[in-house]
């Protein structure tokens, strides 16, 4: 199976080069298409001001000066020979769960694959101590052995989260909704050596919705995660009233 690799960590990261090396071993034919440095937080955006490079490092992984939907938009488009027939982002270090989904390098560049008709899954190990990324690994290239075996039945889009435990304690596989944080934690203000005055994006607020059938509780739980996602943002039963709303 030909499968993109991408994330938002960058091309260096320990998460992608397990994933790679675990793909790899079961078959598969791996293309790593990753940012140049580290792009946690970008979100979905992508580069429209300026020209991107690719770089090729003497193992062959390509890294973009861009973000991470640069890279996968850029491998699907016209960069790679053949397209591929999955798309995996990750593995990241830390959970991207619930509101995290919105600002995630990792989700974004799944994201732009499922957009560009390939399934995606985008995988996150649970915790910023990364000390299981094996665990992640093989669950990824089972999931990936099934979609080579039996062809998911519509497009699709997965994102996973895996607790950072070794995988003789995992509790399981649950299939969740997202959850809800409570609101972000206020920015920090610093003042660095010149006196001037500098801003750090607070830190993101606990877990609100965080009950049964969550990413968050299955997480809490020992389970592996996986939350189908879907990208049509129109909240269709506020129509009718913006449709009031606008009458004279």
């Amino acid at each position: 199976m030909r499968i993109l690799l991408s994330n938002d960590d960058g091309y260096f990261a320990p998460g992608l080069a397990v994933l790679a090396a675990t793909l790899s071993q079961h078959g598969h034919d791996i293309t790593v298409v990753a940012p140049e440095r580290d792009r946690s937080g970008a979100s979905n955006s992508l580069t429209l001001d300026r020209p991107l490079m690719v770089r090729t490092t003497p193992s062959g992984l390509h890294y973009v000066n861009g973000t991470p939907t640069d890279c996968v938009h850029l491998a699907v488009t016209g960069l790679l020979p053949e397209l591929p027939q999955m798309v995996i982002s990750g593995i990241n270090l830390g959970a991207n769960m619930g509101d995290d989904t919105v600002y995630s390098g990792t989700v974004a560049a799944a994201t732009e694959g499922f957009l560009l008709g390939i399934p995606s899954v985008a995988v996150s190990l649970a915790n910023m101590r990364d000390e299981h990324f094996q665990t992640a690994a093989d669950f990824v290239a089972g999931l990936a052995q099934r979609f080579a075996s039996r062809a998911f039945p519509e497009q699709v889009l997965l994102n996973v989260n895996v607790p950072d435990l070794p995988a003789d304690q995992i509790q399981g596989v649950e299939v969740t909704r997202l959850g809800r944080r409570h609101k972000a934690q206020d920015m920090v203000r610093t003042v660095n050596p010149r006196n001037q005055t500098l801003y750090w994006v607070g830190a993101a607020g606990a877990a609100q919705d965080a009950g049964p059938g969550t990413d968050f509780h299955a997480v809490a739980q020992g389970r592996i995660s996986i939350t189908p996602l879907q990208l049509d943002l129109t909240r269709y039963n506020q129509m009718s009233v913006v449709e009031d709303w606008l009458k004279p």
